[in-house]
């Protein structure tokens, strides 16, 4: 599967969209998807210049959390922004991938993004609850490169 459109179903696309909705209810930080066909840089590069062009290094407790895909080079990361990363347990993210790399490798992408979006929330919810003042500060659609 090389397009980026056919990747995901308009409905898987929703689910995993409500998945970020739901794991962003009860905290302050931020969690985006970005999909693309390929990139010519080493994919953890690229997920941080898409972190900067999407704002998410904006957020004001510097809590947000990017799953970067490049559907035909087989790649994926997971970057978060230095106020989430300085808490969440070591490994971490390296587990987190491992879950979503397990459902990956059996082509259930929707399932995997899923996953990996709710391990991100509960992070999020653990070290940055919500609070009466927080508002969504970034878009939960999946943007697409």
């Amino acid at each position: 599967m090389s397009k980026v459109e056919d990747f995901l179903t308009k409905e898987e696309e929703q689910e995993i969209v409500e998945a970020i909705r739901v794991a962003e209810k009860e905290t302050s930080g931020e969690i985006r998807v970005h999909i693309e066909k390929t990139t010519s840089k080493v994919p953890f590069d690229r997920a941080l210049e898409v972190f900067h062009e999407l704002r998410m290094d904006q957020t004001e407790l510097k809590n947000g959390v990017l799953i970067y895909l490049a559907v035909k080079d087989h790649k994926f990361v997971i970057c978060g922004d230095k106020g989430i990363n300085e808490v969440v347990p070591k490994g971490f993210w390296d587990s987190t991938k491992e879950v979503m790399a397990t459902h990956f490798k059996i082509g259930n992408f929707k399932q995997g993004l899923i996953d990996g979006i709710t391990k991100a929330g509960e992070q999020l919810q653990k070290y940055f609850p919500y609070d009466a003042g927080d508002t969504n500060e970034l878009s939960n659609e999946i943007s697409k490169g």
